[in-house]
């Protein structure tokens, strides 16, 4: 439940950066999506303050990382529009981040574990090392998108498409599992739905909206300017010819 206040603070940290425009159908959106995802997620549960704590702390710090992100794709003079360049740039940062964590944590575990490095059984660490790489594939693949889809939209709608995961979680947790789910449930499931439903029509409208770019806004694209300039002197010197050709006839 706790959770569901990310999108309030990528709300918050996107109109500080001045990333989105104070809109009351932006506002109406976050509102639905965040009151309908806690009515969702909402349950008689024991409170503690701790884990309440930790879980505020990284909602707020969520926010504050994807909006940066965005500052950081869509800022032509830094060149990382591509995802890859950011991946490239960010992902070794974020590897000694959270390396420190992983020894203190799962090291000692890992180092004495028969799976691995005391491994007994060459198949069984095929296996290991074959789920891993997977792993690492699949987290690739998700990295990629969300820094595509933040590139090319903004923070708050990659906000939005997560929710809209753990609400197809939740249900097919409720299916699968046999989560009992109360009527406050569905109506929170409901405006959940609305406020994504919502977002998406104003983007579709706002992108309609939009009049094309005059072609200085492409500067962005190196090999396009290059292109442009090259067709522009073609022209130029084709008129020459054309030119000096009628002169020698006269």
């Amino acid at each position: 439940m706790t959770k569901s206040s990310a999108v309030l603070f990528i709300l918050i940290f996107s109109l500080i950066f001045k990333l989105e425009e104070l809109r009351a159908a932006l506002v109406l959106v976050v509102l639905l999506i965040a009151g309908g995802l806690f009515m969702f997620t909402y349950k008689s549960t024991q409170f503690n303050l701790e884990g309440f704590a930790l879980v505020l702390g990284a909602s707020f710090i969520g926010g504050i990382r994807w909006t940066l992100t965005q500052m950081l794709l869509q800022k032509a003079e830094l060149g990382l529009q591509n995802p890859i360049d950011t991946m490239f740039h960010l992902q070794p940062l974020m590897f000694l981040g959270l390396f420190p964590l992983f020894a203190v944590f799962e090291g000692l575990h890992l180092s004495t574990s028969e799976k691995i490095f005391r491994f007994q059984d060459a198949g069984l660490l095929l296996r290991v090392l074959g789920s891993l790489f997977l792993g690492g594939i699949l987290a690739f693949g998700l990295g990629f998108s969300e820094f595509l889809l933040v590139s090319r939209t903004s923070s708050l709608t990659l906000s939005i498409a997560g929710i809209f995961k753990e609400v197809c979680t939740l249900l097919l947790a409720a299916h699968l599992l046999g989560d009992q789910i109360s009527l406050l449930n569905w109506l929170g499931f409901a405006l959940c739905l609305s406020g994504i439903s919502l977002h998406i029509a104003l983007k579709a409208l706002h992108s309609k909206g939009d009049s094309p770019k005059p072609l200085k806004g492409m500067g962005s694209s190196p090999d396009l300017e290059l292109l442009l300039r090259t067709s522009q002197q073609d022209d130029e010197d084709n008129e020459e010819e054309k030119y000096f050709v009628a002169q020698g006839q006269q």
